[in-house]
């Protein structure tokens, strides 16, 4: 079911966005067990950085929806959402560098980015126009955050992939 922005009021607003950071958070979760954590920095704390910046997220809307709905209940759901602010599912991979997480990181904000760029488009309530107008600048800065923690970083793979990669290791 593909959510009609034009409809959309605040309370179903605040609900989609928490449900945004919520899948995010989760998949960042996931995808720092699949990388591993090898070493202080790594990949997996990457992850788990970016998953502590989506739990904040998440508890910030949910306390402004509290204090604006109570205990209204929900009539958006997940399923709507169509992965608008998670990372892509086949990114990580065991050995992945930092940069390569951050760069992982960085594409799934330009798509929360692109996410409310485009239901600003077709937005019509005030309420939700602010807020969605907030959370894209909320992704906009997280993309500079991620920028500069990116520059003077090498690319490639991580050390010790690049190790087991290499002809004559057991991975290669």
């Amino acid at each position: 079911m593909a959510i009609d922005f034009s409809k959309l009021d605040l309370r179903d607003a605040l609900d989609l966005a928490i449900l945004m950071e919520e899948e995010a958070r989760e998949r960042y979760v996931e995808f720092s067990k699949i990388v591993g954590g090898r070493y202080p920095g790594d990949a997996s704390d990457v992850f788990k950085m970016m998953a502590a910046y989506e739990v904040k997220h998440e508890e910030q809307l949910q306390a402004r929806r509290r204090s604006l709905f109570k205990e209204a209940p929900v009539r958006v759901s997940m399923d709507q959402l169509d992965d608008a602010e998670a990372p892509d599912r086949g990114q990580p991979r065991v050995f992945m560098s930092a940069r390569d997480a951050m760069e992982v990181a960085l594409r799934a904000e330009e798509k929360a980015w692109d996410f409310f760029d485009q239901a600003l488009r077709e937005v019509k309530d005030a309420g939700v126009r602010a807020l969605f107008e907030e959370l894209r600048g909320e992704e906009a800065s997280h993309r500079k955050l991620l920028a500069d923690k990116m520059r003077g970083m090498p690319k490639g793979p991580d050390l010790t992939e690049a190790e087991a990669d290499a002809p004559g290791s057991d991975g290669g």
